[in-house]
């Protein structure tokens, strides 16, 4: 029997709020196919960085079982409301940060996480663009589209507990060989998990685990 994840029927949609997308549902699929290795390392604490209608982390949440506790944030509230009522119509929970990036919880889950989950803002646009608020923060990510995806990468290992992992969404506009040298340089070693093509992207699904593990 394949592994229980959210549904979208009962996804909270908002006209103000990115919607699920081949990104978010190459992020799930990726989590669903390496749950195996995941699970040996008995994760007890997912987070995801901008949770948007709360889709992704609802399939965490179910993927968990009521073994670990969720965490999610999004600098835009009418997500955060989205992703809760998701969550309720599923019969899971998690605890929902409004603010940019981590909102306040790293220090309160530095080292502590075991699953790091992040579809940034990554499609090239011009950097007045970034951070404008509603759904456009969803997905405008600057030069390269990098500059989002830059402000999260130095903070990675700091969250990730010796057994955590990341998975992030990339596009191939963003640099992939340098996205994982940063990561390398802070420690970690990353791999590609899927490629898929989607309309005019190429998109990645990125792992970064830390580099003392085999």
């Amino acid at each position: 029997m394949p592994p229980k994840i959210a549904e979208i029927k009962l996804t909270h949609f908002d006209g103000e709020v990115y919607e699920p997308a081949e990104d978010s549902f190459m992020l799930v699929d990726a989590l669903v196919d390496d749950w195996p290795n995941i699970e040996k390392t008995s994760p007890t604490i997912c987070l995801e960085i901008g949770s948007g209608t709360g889709y992704v982390i609802c399939s965490a949440a179910l993927l968990l079982q009521g073994s670990g506790v969720c965490f999610a944030t999004d600098v835009n509230p009418r997500a955060a409301a989205a992703t809760q009522a998701t969550l309720a119509a599923h019969g899971v929970s998690a605890e929902v940060a409004i603010g940019d990036l981590f909102a306040g919880l790293q220090p309160r889950l530095s080292g502590q996480v075991d699953v790091l989950l992040f579809n940034p803002p990554y499609v090239p646009t011009p950097s007045e663009e970034v951070g404008r608020g509603g759904v456009s923060a969803a997905w405008a990510g600057g030069d390269k589209g990098r500059e989002v995806i830059d402000r999260v990468l130095p903070q990675v290992n700091r969250l990730l507990s010796a057994t955590g992992c990341l998975l992030m969404v990339l596009v191939q506009e963003n640099d992939i060989e340098e996205v994982c040298q940063r990561l390398q340089e802070s420690g970690l070693q990353s791999r590609v998990l899927l490629k898929r093509t989607a309309d005019e992207e190429i998109l990645f699904i990125l792992k970064a685990w830390n580099s003392s593990l085999q």
